[in-house]
C-alpha cells in the first residue's frame, strides 16, 4: 500500500468523516477497515426483508444540527417525530386514556426531576440515583431511558454524561437506510478492507507505523476510530502504550448493547397497527426483557424489534435464535394465536453487535463519576499525530451516528494540523 500523508483507522462513520475532510484539504489519506464494507456499526441488509433494515444506527438524531443532515437532503429524510403513534398494552390491554396522560406526565417530569438534582448531587451520581420510584409508571420510564435508548441501565450510567447527551427532535429516518447512506459517503475513499489493524507506532518523531495481516503502512499521522470496547480490550497494541489517562477513558466509556429483529408478514394481515405505531407493554422492572416494535415502517411489510441493556446481553450470550423467540413469545403476549399466523416462521433478520468482533457491543456510555471520558479520549496526543474519534469522543452527540461523524471531522483538522506545525484545538 502507498503510504499516505494521514492514516485512519476504521470506516464506520467517524473513518469515513475523517477520510473525507482529509482529502477535501488535499492531503493523501489511507483508510484501513477489519470488515469487507464500510459503515462499522452502521449496516443495513437490503435483501432479507425484501428492504432496507438497519441492523445497527438507525436514525439521524436531532437532525437540525445533525453534521449528516445537509448531506442527506437528497436521501429524502423523513421526519419519524411527525408519525410516531403508541400502543402501549397493560396486562394485554391498550392502556386507558387517563392511564396514558399519567405516563406521559411521568415521561415529561423525569428529565427535569434529573437536571433539577445536578446542581446538589455528588461527582460520581449515576443517572438512577435521582430517578423517581415507586409510581405505576416510573419503571416504564426508567426502562426507556435506561435499556432501551441508552443500551445500560440507568444505574451504570453518569448523571452529568446521560443529561449532557439529550437527543432533541426532530429525528429522521431515511428510506434507504443509514448504513447505504454511509457506503454512499464512502465511495471514492481509498479504503483498504479486510485490514485489521494489530499494531500501531505512533512514538517516532517522523510519524506512524501500521501493522497487520496487510504488512505495514506509514503515516506522518493516524486517526484511530475503533470502538472503546476494542480499545478497553486490547485489541489494538499501541506502541508506546497510551498514557494512562487515554487507556481510563477508553474503559470509562463501555458499550451497552441494543439489539434489533426484523420480522416479515406472511401476508395481508398487519395486526390492526398503522405505519410507524410503537407497540411496548409495562414492565415492572427496569430491567425486564421487555422488547419494543416499529411496525410496518414506510408501509414495507416487517416490524422492526428492540431489545436493549442486560435483556440484550443475555439473549446475545444464548445465541441468534434467542432474540427472535423473546420477539415471538412478546407478540403472542399481545395478539395471541393471530400473531403467529400474521407472521412468517423464517425471514427473520436480527442483529448481534455483542458477538461481532469488531464491534463487541452497540454504543458507548459513561460511567458514574467519568463524565470526562469522552473529552479525555478525543483529546490528540502527540500533537495530533495520534488522535481518536467516534461516538464515544463527542460529549453532546455521544452514540449517534452524527456524534461519529462530527468527531472524525474534529480528528482530521486535528492531524492536518499537526502536518502544518499547528497546534490542535481542543475538543469541544
Amino acid at each position: 500500500m502507498a503510504d499516505p500523508d494521514i492514516l485512519v483507522v476504521g470506516a464506520g462513520a467517524a473513518g469515513l468523516a475523517a477520510a473525507r475532510a482529509i482529502r477535501a484539504a488535499g492531503r493523501g489519506v489511507r483508510v484501513l477497515e477489519a470488515r469487507h464494507r464500510p459503515g462499522g456499526r452502521a449496516w443495513t441488509d437490503s435483501t432479507t426483508l425484501a428492504a432496507p433494515f438497519d441492523l445497527g444506527a438507525t436514525w439521524l438524531h436531532q437532525a437540525l444540527d445533525n453534521p449528516l443532515a445537509p448531506l442527506a437532503a437528497g436521501a429524502a429524510p423523513f421526519d419519524h417525530d411527525a408519525v410516531r403513534r403508541h400502543l402501549c398494552l397493560i396486562d394485554g390491554r391498550p392502556a386507558a386514556e387517563a392511564e396514558m396522560a399519567d405516563y406521559d406526565a411521568t415521561y415529561a417530569a423525569f428529565h427535569a426531576r434529573l437536571r433539577a438534582a445536578l446542581p446538589e448531587a455528588p461527582p460520581g451520581a449515576s443517572a438512577a440515583d435521582f430517578a423517581p420510584r415507586g409510581g405505576p409508571w416510573d419503571a416504564m420510564v426508567a426502562h426507556w431511558e435506561g435499556p432501551v435508548i441508552c443500551a445500560a441501565p440507568l444505574a451504570e450510567m453518569d448523571l452529568r454524561d446521560f443529561l449532557d447527551t439529550q437527543l432533541d427532535a426532530p429525528n429522521w429516518l431515511l428510506p434507504q437506510g443509514i448504513g447505504n447512506f454511509l457506503s454512499g459517503l464512502a465511495a471514492g475513499l481509498p479504503i483498504a478492507y479486510g485490514a485489521a489493524v494489530e499494531r500501531l507506532e505512533w512514538g517516532r518523531a517522523g510519524g506512524v507505523v501500521a501493522e497487520g495481516a496487510f504488512g505495514r503502512v506509514s503515516a506522518r499521522a493516524a486517526i484511530v476510530t475503533l470502538p472503546t470496547a476494542l480499545l478497553a480490550a486490547g485489541a489494538l497494541r499501541f506502541d508506546p502504550p497510551l498514557p494512562a489517562e487515554t487507556e481510563q477513558a477508553a474503559h470509562d466509556l463501555p458499550l451497552g448493547l441494543l439489539n434489533k429483529i426484523g420480522l416479515r408478514a406472511a401476508g395481508e394481515d398487519r395486526l390492526g397497527l398503522a405505519p410507524f405505531t410503537g407497540l411496548e407493554r409495562r414492565v415492572e422492572r427496569e430491567d425486564e426483557a421487555a422488547m419494543t416494535f416499529i411496525a410496518w415502517p414506510f408501509g414495507q411489510d416487517h416490524l422492526m424489534g428492540f431489545l436493549g441493556g442486560p435483556a440484550a446481553w443475555e439473549a446475545s450470550r444464548e445465541g441468534p435464535a434467542a432474540l427472535e423467540e423473546l420477539a415471538r413469545a412478546e407478540l403472542r403476549a399481545a395478539f395471541g394465536p393471530r400473531a403467529d399466523a400474521a407472521l412468517l416462521g423464517a425471514a427473520a433478520l436480527a442483529s448481534d453487535w455483542g458477538n461481532d468482533p469488531y464491534a463487541r457491543g452497540a454504543y458507548s456510555h459513561a460511567r458514574p463519576g467519568r463524565a470526562a471520558a469522552r473529552r479525555i479520549l478525543g483529546t490528540p496526543l502527540a500533537g495530533g499525530r495520534l488522535c481518536f474519534a467516534g461516538e464515544a469522543c463527542h460529549p453532546r452527540l455521544a452514540a449517534t451516528v452524527g456524534g461519529a461523524w462530527e468527531s472524525g471531522e474534529w480528528a482530521a483538522h486535528a492531524a492536518l494540523a499537526a502536518l502544518a506545525g499547528v497546534p490542535p484545538e481542543p475538543v469541544r
